[in-house]
């Protein structure tokens, strides 16, 4: 755990490097393991403010072993921020992949794909780099595509992969306008040209799907369409992503008897605590992580730890610690939690933002760790464990909703594409949203509750598990190497409870041996 950019990736690169010296097993699979973060890296990453390579998404390894021999490997996926596609804040770019594509792709490749010049396209806001970061990132494509055909991709699976990332691109350049004869809406002529890599039908459909009442200004109606169009790139996006985890599970899974009894070991890389210049419904699911894995912490090395020197009967003077329960209650208590009101909202199609911030300001007037928002822009604040976070309330309810209407998927399950058609259908696609996939054709995707029912059963796990804590400190806010500012290495050392465990590793044994143990020496 750290703060964003603390180095928790990099770490836990190099973890698994040395877990795997340590094997000296099946190198091949050992060596698999290792080549398929470029991919995850790729798909999952992005440069933000605060960090160049800032994972984007939450990644938990399982390795399997029998007699200290990796004999396979999980990857389970949490929380992609898949709204990155369609929308950058300044000084941050689009997931990796899409710079990488541009640079590595041929004249020929590109013109197959339907792909332009990169400063045309709205998605990823025209922000291409230098000429040495671009032969960095061509350097990066070649690596993606070596892990790709690494991890058994098909040569066609890779080409409908990247055509589906360029009609992405395609996707968000296309606008809309009003119909003078009639007041309704439809795709601006000058889009048509886009058209040729987004599927012409599914904005005819898109445009026919938008639910616009007769006296609703076009204008808005434009706007919904305009909604509607980044709905549809964000869940391509992340289906994308989902079918390249799969594809790696199906790689990497152990090759043994069902009887076998496999120990397991599981690292946890999740997002760090973040708080920019402007937060929005992403920075509040990931600091809620950052909640639920402090709070585990804290359970670890402070109340398990003095509830064992009251069992024992030893003097102990009780160390007190920052415990963020209360916090924790704000954000998922049901159903008054934060969290609860988010989807009761978002439940009601009159509901808004702005109702959304007046039902918080309501029910969570008085308590300490909420404060409503104070400027002219709609929002409201939390003092989480680590700081106040003001986060700007605009857009929640539509993240939250994750609307895909349900002719567009229809269409995208018929689509001449077969990876498209198969990453709508959930045939053949193993990854943990199949099984919801597969039950008609909900106009819904994922509200909250079902997103961080995934991490709450992540946790559970890592509750009957045998914890160790890796703890990543940020030296310096500037991206600089070799300079630590000590106050900001001080202020994290106090907000993640480091000085009490500090504390309460000098007052406590250090020793702790079984009776079998004590009695053998």
């Amino acid at each position: 755990s750290g703060e964003s950019g603390a180095g928790k990736t990099e770490s836990t690169k190099l973890l698994l490097q040395h877990i795997m010296n340590l094997c000296k097993g099946n190198s091949q699979l050992e060596q698999q393991i290792l080549q398929v973060n470029p991919l995850l890296e790729a798909f999952g990453n992005a440069q933000t403010v605060m960090n160049d390579n800032s994972s984007r998404f939450g990644k938990y390894i399982q390795l399997r072993f029998q007699k200290n021999t990796v004999r396979g490997a999980k990857l389970s996926e949490y929380l992609l921020e898949k709204s990155r596609v369609v929308q950058q804040d300044t000084g941050e770019r689009n997931f990796h992949i899409f710079y990488y594509m541009f640079a590595g792709l041929s004249l020929e490749e590109k013109e197959m794909y339907g792909l332009l010049d990169p400063s045309l396209y709205r998605y990823i806001s025209g922000r291409f780099g230098t000429q040495d970061v671009a032969q960095r990132w061509k350097h990066k494509y070649q690596e993606v595509c070596n892990a790709l055909d690494m991890v058994g991709f098909q040569e066609q699976e890779q080409v409908d992969m990247q055509a589906i990332l360029a009609g992405v691109l395609s996707l968000g350049n296309v606008t809309f306008e009003p119909e003078e004869s009639n007041g309704s809406v439809k795709v601006s002529e000058a889009s048509w040209g886009w058209l040729k890599a987004a599927a012409v039908d599914v904005l005819r459909q898109l445009v026919c799907c938008v639910p616009c009442s007769p006296w609703s200004p076009s204008v808005s109606c434009c706007s919904l369409c305009a909604d509607a169009r980044d709905s549809i790139a964000k869940v391509a996006y992340g289906r994308v992503f989902g079918w390249i985890v799969c594809k790696i599970n199906e790689l990497l899974a152990e090759n043994v008897d069902s009887e076998v009894e496999l120990r397991e070991i599981g690292i946890l890389d999740i997002f760090g605590f973040e708080n920019f210049a402007v937060n929005r419904f992403e920075q509040l699911c990931i600091n809620l992580a950052n909640e639920q894995l402090q709070h585990f912490f804290n359970h670890h090395i402070f109340q398990l730890e003095q509830a064992a020197y009251k069992d024992e009967e030893l003097p102990w003077e009780t160390i007190t610690f920052n415990n963020n329960q209360a916090i924790l209650n704000l954000l998922l208590a049901k159903p008054l939690g934060l969290m609860s009101l988010l989807d009761e909202q978002s439940a009601f199609p009159q509901a808004t933002d702005k109702t959304f911030v007046d039902k918080l300001n309501s029910s969570f007037k008085g308590n300490l760790h909420f404060q409503p928002g104070r400027s002219h822009v709609l929002g409201f604040s939390i003092i989480h464990y680590a700081g106040k976070v003001q986060y700007t309330a605009g857009g929640f309810l539509e993240k939250n909703r994750d609307t895909l209407p349900a002719n567009v998927r229809g269409l995208f399950i018929n689509s001449i594409t077969p990876l498209l058609s198969v990453l709508f259908t959930g045939k053949s696609l193993c990854y943990g949203r199949a099984s919801y996939m597969n039950q008609g054709p909900p106009r819904q995707e994922l509200g909250v509750g079902m997103r961080l029912h995934s991490l709450m059963v992540l946790m559970e796990r890592m509750y009957s598990a045998n914890p160790h804590f890796v703890r990543c400190i940020k030296p310096n806010n500037q991206k600089e190497p070799g300079v630590v500012d000590s106050q900001m290495v001080l202020l994290q050392l106090r907000y993640n409870g480091l000085l009490e465990t500090i504390r309460i590793r000098r007052d406590g044994f250090s020793w702790r041996p079984s009776f079998e143990e004590f009695a053998e020496r």
